[in-house]
């Protein structure tokens, strides 16, 4: 079996989608697991909320999924972090990939967070968003982990333990074997991390076939889709399911590019409320008031919206005002406790944008873990709870078209 640590929910249920599409039966867990597995599958994926937090707590969390799926039967592991690199200065990509190597008695891997599908490439070791280098995306303007840097080099020798080489696309379109003839050398020379140039989807399968022997592969979801591939025999997944109609919520936290596309589009047809940052920090009933907003707009043809989606010069002046984390902590709070008292009173989906809001709202909602259903867009999939029918989409910022939010509720029969 393969057992995934995904720093972030929105990042498992990415790379899950991917799994189940190219065959291999999977389980997305909420946390780690206080009980063996039940089901037989070809993949566990945990989702952490390891992205953001102190590099001790991420390397705990992850060191403890690691624990578990090896006592379940995993026999390879995936470091599954963002197509972004979302990263400090200080990690956490490069502490957890050194404590994951550690533990594994291991002492090489591959940095590789391509999917090409969604615009993330690599050339040169640097990474690009679209036509764009990493730090001219969207993404210098991020609120937890701003992106200054394409470079992966650079970025993984900042903060982990080790030197990061190149397998360089002149190697890799030559076929897996002279890839790994690059990581024996590598290793020769003393690198702990090699990152691997992909512009398509070739240079994935490439890779997946030269990683077959890894204990620990990282990367985004894009590997972890053509390791499935190989693992099932090139099998395809089965129909996968889509949620029941019901009473349904739209929740956004991101501020990427694409989500305030997406919340743009969606003001012009659905009812909208913007979360104030100021209410949330200084009104204890400030829940109340969106709950009861909330129910009183379920008649609507399209669900409603709340949302603290904001462009980059707005988000600078909440910063300004609250700082930067007292400002998220405030948003992710209401967002859950909100989530929690819509479940109560029968909402059965729930579409979230945002990774951390995604993992926030998720864990408030208490699911121990998901089935995968249909993809609503690349790496965006609905899940459904294992304990009860509520169904779930959580976006990470930049993924799905603009007319995302209205697309998902579509799907449902």
């Amino acid at each position: 079996m393969l057992g995934v640590i995904a720093d972030d929910f929105t990042g498992a249920s990415d790379i899950a989608s991917f799994l189940v599409e190219n065959g291999l039966r999977t389980v997305q867990m909420n946390g780690v697991p206080t009980q063996s597995l039940q089901d037989s599958v070809d993949a566990i994926v945990i989702s952490l909320k390891s992205r953001s937090n102190p590099a001790d707590e991420a390397i705990q969390q992850s060191l403890h999924a690691l624990d578990w799926l090896k006592q379940n039967g995993c026999s390879q592991f995936y470091f599954k972090y963002c197509s972004t690199f979302d990263s400090t200065a200080k990690g956490n990509i490069g502490p957890v990939t050194d404590a994951l190597l550690n533990a594994l008695n291991d002492d090489f891997t591959v940095i590789t967070p391509a999917l090409p599908i969604n615009g993330r490439t690599i050339f040169n070791g640097y990474l690009f968003v679209g036509d764009v280098l990493l730090n001219e995306s969207g993404m210098r303007h991020h609120p937890i982990t701003p992106m200054k840097d394409a470079n992966l080099l650079r970025l993984m020798d900042a903060q982990a333990q080790g030197k990061t080489g190149l397998v360089a696309y002149a190697d890799v379109i030559q076929g897996s074997e002279q890839v790994k003839a690059r990581f024996a050398e590598l290793k020769q020379q003393g690198y702990r991390y090699a990152v691997v140039d992909a512009v398509d989807n070739q240079q994935l399968a490439v890779l997946a076939e030269a990683v077959t022997e890894f204990k620990l592969v990282t990367g985004g979801s894009g590997l972890g889709a053509y390791m499935a591939a190989r693992l099932s025999g090139g099998k395809k997944g089965e129909n996968a399911f889509v949620p029941q109609k019901g009473k349904t919520v739209v929740l956004s936290g991101s501020c990427s590019v694409m989500t305030n596309q997406q919340v743009e589009n969606y003001q012009k047809k659905a009812p909208h409320l913007f979360l104030n940052v100021e209410q949330a920090i200084h009104q204890p009933d400030y829940v109340d008031t969106l709950y009861q907003w909330t129910i009183s707009n379920l008649q609507s043809p399209f669900a409603p919206m709340i949302y603290a989606t904001v462009p980059p010069e707005q988000l600078k002046a909440i910063q300004q005002q609250f700082g930067a984390e007292r400002a998220s902590h405030a948003i992710e709070q209401t967002f859950a406790c909100l989530a929690k008292k819509l479940k109560n009173a029968g909402m059965t989906n729930f579409i979230t944008a945002g990774g951390e809001t995604s993992s926030i709202v998720v864990q408030q909602l208490g699911f121990s873990g998901f089935h995968i259903g249909k993809q609503i867009a690349p790496g965006v999939p609905w899940l459904k709870a294992l304990e009860e029918p509520i169904y779930l989409a959580l976006k990470s910022g930049n993924f799905g078209k603009v007319d995302f939010f209205e697309f998902a509720q579509g799907m449902a029969v």
